[in-house]
């Protein structure tokens, strides 16, 4: 039987938050060194990646992710030394989380029912 999973949202005073989708996003950028390909990689527009990203940086003193313009040598992104250290905070966080949520949920994931009704069934949690 599978452990309990959750999604970690981190709700900052004023609206701002991180989610999975933009660390995800993040990660992508870190990988691809790309906003396109990072976008692509997740099934999202470049448009969508980059107002993502471009509200990650101005939710923080420090930017996260530093780009370079496009051309003939090409542009790209790249995740700075920030945007690192808030993707560990962030998964570090969702270890500890899951974790927890396992020690306190893993004796009910045994008793759900074999025709339990899933949220996508029913429009919500």
């Amino acid at each position: 039987m599978d452990a309990p999973g959750l999604k970690l949202r981190i709700d900052f005073a004023g609206g701002a938050r991180i989610g999975p989708g933009k660390i995800d996003l993040l990660e992508a950028v870190a990988r691809t060194g790309s906003i396109t390909a990072a976008g692509r990689a997740l099934g999202m527009s470049y448009r969508r990646a980059w107002l993502l990203l471009d509200a990650l940086n101005r939710t923080f003193d420090t930017p996260v992710v530093a780009t370079a313009a496009g051309g003939a040598g090409g542009g790209g992104a790249e995740v700075t030394p920030f945007g690192l250290e808030l993707i560990a905070a962030y998964r570090a966080l969702q270890a500890d989380c899951a974790a927890l949520a396992a020690a306190r949920f893993g004796v009910y994931a045994a008793r759900l029912a074999p025709d339990a009704p899933t949220t996508d069934a029913l429009g919500g949690d």
